[in-house]
């Protein structure tokens, strides 16, 4: 009879008793675990402390006894494993309550000890108010510590994920909260671009943000920064990453692998054949690059924890590695990475390049379209897909999911151009996200739309001697926020103006999200212009590029950002023209865009009559039928039907302005 052995519970633990007893009716399962619980929601700790999950038991997946009923598997929990004797198979352990010893005797062990935080060596460290979260006793003591001592102010070390989300669970709790990060940005495993998508978010919501600097100093009402600063904090959070459990597996004469884990071939067994791994502890290959890596993520751990008991059972179930696909929400923004980072995989020996979209995630003329955008990495030369990133307050996860689909697959940009993606007006686009970054990545391999990426923007204006940079949004966006030095022009009135450009210096061009950069490129490539070259993704971009990693060359007027609290949104809105008399007026100028449009910026002296308003015969244009009326709104199409609509009240003299570009231009 088996006797399956199993140190460590909760993800890939207690997975692989589970497994063990559907695939052997027969045999002995036993679990060790050196904590209290065996099988906890540990990734929803955070979601509890900010009140998201109202009932502490909803994390508590097994006790001891449900999972002994429900799988016949014995449980000792608080128990420490002292020793592994490989050659006599018996572990040795101790109760940590009672100090009492025993042994426990195995055909086959399985090691799932995971990780615990790492605890930095500061001054201050061990302070009753400092906490690291990891376990339920953990998150009970930080929610006593909120209900008992009703803390005012809060400093998390370590913006990554666990990080970012008990910022957000203190800011739900009441506090002022500060976040302090070592690296060039929060969430530094993504791009700095999509990290400047969650660093607006926190800014948004009032959360300080200190980047490349680290704490020095824990006093009992503040801590203290390298770089001389001091931050007030009545507690503090410590998440600066997590340390894989290996004495034990060191003091057994396991092998480490390269990536600092516990080695395990494609079957999880250790160096020893009849000791498995999995979990946290391990190290596995990456399904891109095929390099050793640690991926300490809760997916992972519970297919290894599967696929570990069933070779124990003598199964050949071979484990492909994992591609690192991970998400996190922050108040409300969505942020999340697969594979490999254009960095990581020049990094790896790539010829790799990359780009980035910015599209609706459902058709605009839905309510409730929001931007999701989309970061593609890619081998040059064979279009196959290595990694990406998406960001954005809906949609970004399923994206997500389809990025780490085409990695798994190895599947080149142009198997996704061609898929079809779900599509209803309420869920989707006819030409989806995915699908419009692979025509992107389509072209820029081709060399039909050369771009750039906003990190790769700061070593192109090193090259090159001289460069014009071209705005070609339109004059109130351009007004808002712009790359300084930059030349405005329009791109409804760049065929115009074509021939006042020069052919032979490298152009530079940004629109807001990089779609009309790409018209105006090909707009200048038929003018003969000899190089020029798009910013991928646009002023969008630029923008969380710059409040994330910054620039050394560019100077960028950054846009406002608009303050938000828990429960509602309160966003500034911008000056808009007052309204006018239409009878005062010899010339009525009429936008037809949305209100929401308006409020963004108008010609002067403009009335907003909305063409579903004017359409049904709303909105006070005067009794004079002769007099001259101007319509436009975004782009010409909306104010062509407002022409029609205006004549057939009655009105003769209607001029249909086009687009706000155009609009400003000629008048």
């Amino acid at each position: 009879m088996e006797k399956i052995l199993i140190i460590g519970g909760v993800a890939a633990g207690a997975t692989a008793a589970a497994k063990a007893r559907r695939l052997s009716p027969d045999a002995q399962i036993t679990m060790l675990e050196a904590g209290p619980d065996i099988s906890f929601a540990n990734c929803g700790l955070p979601y509890y402390i900010a009140g998201d999950i109202d009932s502490r038991s909803k994390l508590i997946l097994q006790s001891p006894e449900s999972f002994n009923e429900q799988y016949q598997v014995e449980v000792h929990t608080n128990t420490q494993v002292s020793k592994i004797d490989r050659e006599k198979k018996q572990v040795q352990t101790i109760d940590s309550q009672t100090g009492a010893k025993n042994t426990f005797e195995y055909t086959k062990l399985i090691l799932a000890q995971g990780g615990k935080p790492i605890q930095p060596e500061i001054p201050g460290a061990n302070a009753d108010h400092v906490f690291s979260l990891w376990t339920l006793e953990d998150m009970d003591k930080i929610d006593n510590h909120l209900k008992n001592n009703e803390p005012k102010t809060a400093v998390v070390v370590g913006g990554g994920f666990i990080g970012l989300e008990m910022v957000e669970a203190l800011v739900k709790r009441g506090l002022k909260v500060h976040v302090v990060e070592k690296m060039q940005h929060v969430m530094a495993i993504l791009e700095a671009e999509t990290a400047g998508f969650i660093t607006r978010e926190l800014r948004a919501f009032g959360v300080g943000i200190h980047t490349e600097t680290a704490v020095t100093k824990i006093n009992a009402d503040s801590v203290e920064l390298d770089n001389a600063k001091k931050i007030n904090a009545d507690m503090v959070l410590l998440s600066i990453g997590v340390r894989p459990t290996l004495q034990l597996a060191k003091d057994a004469g396991l092998a480490i692998g390269e990536a600092g884990g516990l080695l395990v071939n494609d079957k999880l067994q250790t160096s020893d054949p009849n000791i498995f791994a999995a979990g946290d502890m391990v190290e596995i290959e990456h399904r891109v690059n095929g390099k050793k890596v640690r991926i300490p993520l809760a997916g992972p751990a519970n297919r290894q924890g599967r696929i570990a008991a069933e070779n124990a059972f003598g199964g050949e179930h071979s484990y492909k590695g994992a591609i690192g696909t991970s998400v996190v929400r922050v108040f409300d923004a969505v942020a999340g990475t697969t594979g490999l980072s254009l960095k990581q995989a020049r990094a790896a020996g790539i010829d790799a390049d990359a780009i980035v979209v910015h599209k609706e995630h459902h058709t605009s003329y839905y309510p409730g379209a929001e931007t999701v955008s989309v970061l593609l990495v890619f081998d040059k030369k064979t279009g196959v897909v290595l990694g990406g990133q998406t960001a954005g307050y809906k949609g970004a996860d399923k994206r997500l999911d389809v990025v780490a689909t085409a990695c798994a697959a190895k599947l080149p940009v142009s198997e996704i151009a061609d898929i079809d993606f779900a599509y209803s007006p309420p869920i989707g686009t006819a030409n989806d996200a995915m699908n419009m970054a692979a025509y992107v990545a389509e072209n820029k391999m081709s060399g039909y739309s050369p771009s750039i990426m906003a990190s790769e923007l700061d070593d192109y204006l090193e090259s090159k001697q001289q460069v014009i940079v071209l705005d070609v949004r339109d004059v109130f966006a351009h007004q808002k926020s712009k790359m300084n030095g930059a030349y405005h022009l329009p791109l409804e009135m760049l065929q115009a103006n074509v021939e006042r450009i020069p052919k032979d210096i490298p152009i530079l061009i940004y629109d807001e999200t990089g779609k009309k950069g790409h018209q105006a490129l090909r707009t200048l490539v038929g003018a003969d212009c000899q190089e020029v070259v798009n910013i991928s993704g646009g002023h969008t971009s630029l923008q969380r590029y710059a409040i994330a990693a910054g620039f050394k060359h560019i100077d960028m007027d950054m846009l406002p950002i608009g303050k938000k609290s828990i429960g509602e949104k309160v966003l500034e809105e911008t000056e808009t023209n007052k309204n006018v008399d239409t009878a005062e007026l010899k010339k009525l100028v009429v936008d037809v865009r949305t209100r929401g449009e308006f409020m963004s910026g108008a010609f002067p002296d403009a009335i907003n009559i909305p063409l579903d308003d004017l359409m049904s015969g709303n909105g006070e244009l005067g009794e004079d039928m002769n007099r001259e009326i101007v319509v436009y709104c975004a782009t010409g199409a909306r104010s062509a039907y407002a022409q029609q609509v205006l004549r057939q009240r009655g009105f003769s003299n209607v001029v249909n302005g086009g687009g706000i570009s155009a609009m400003m231009s000629r008048y």
